[in-house]
């Protein structure tokens, strides 16, 4: 009876484990390693993006102001910027999941850093350090083009397989 009840459990497991979210099976979303309590990838650093779009910059955000999208934990200084995020969050969120989008353009998931931003046509593109922004800024308009062509391929590729890690 008690190695029943443990395969049952074993089983029920497995079954749940399997039907977790797609987005963190494959790296979507550039997420911190802590997640909330109820599991979710922490987006942004946790710092609030409608603040940095909206030119108040980068502002912590609070466990207590959180708004999930798509299986992804977003955290917000204040009940309106969460209120805004959630009412058009196509709007805020950073484009390629939040990874550098100089990486993307040449091929590769790297950490995305709200420090390091631009808003360009209204979308948010974050990179990686200050090096690499000064790289981006030598051609702007060719690195988003090449980011463009190059994210299709990598979106729903995990981070590891995309970087070539571990091959």
């Amino acid at each position: 009876m008690k190695t029943t009840r443990t395969l049952i459990a074993a089983t029920t497991l497995i079954g749940v484990l399997s039907s977790a979210p797609a987005a963190f099976a494959v790296d979507e979303y550039n997420v911190s390693k802590g997640t909330t309590v109820e599991g979710q990838g922490v987006a942004f650093r946790a710092n609030d993006v409608v603040a940095l779009i909206t030119g108040l910059g980068i502002v912590p955000g609070q466990a207590k102001h959180t708004h999930v999208h798509d299986g992804v934990a977003y955290y917000f200084a204040s009940e309106e910027t969460m209120a805004q995020f959630a009412a058009d969050p196509e709007k805020y969120m950073p484009r390629y999941g939040g990874y550098c989008a100089f990486g993307v353009a040449k091929g590769k998931k790297l950490d995305g850093s709200p420090r390091f931003a631009d808003i360009v046509d209204g979308q948010l593109y974050l990179f990686l350090n200050a090096d690499v922004y000064r790289a981006y800024e030598k051609d702007k308009a060719g690195v988003l083009a090449q980011a463009e062509e190059n994210w299709p391929g990598m979106h729903h590729v995990s981070v590891a397989e995309v970087n070539g890690i571990g091959s």
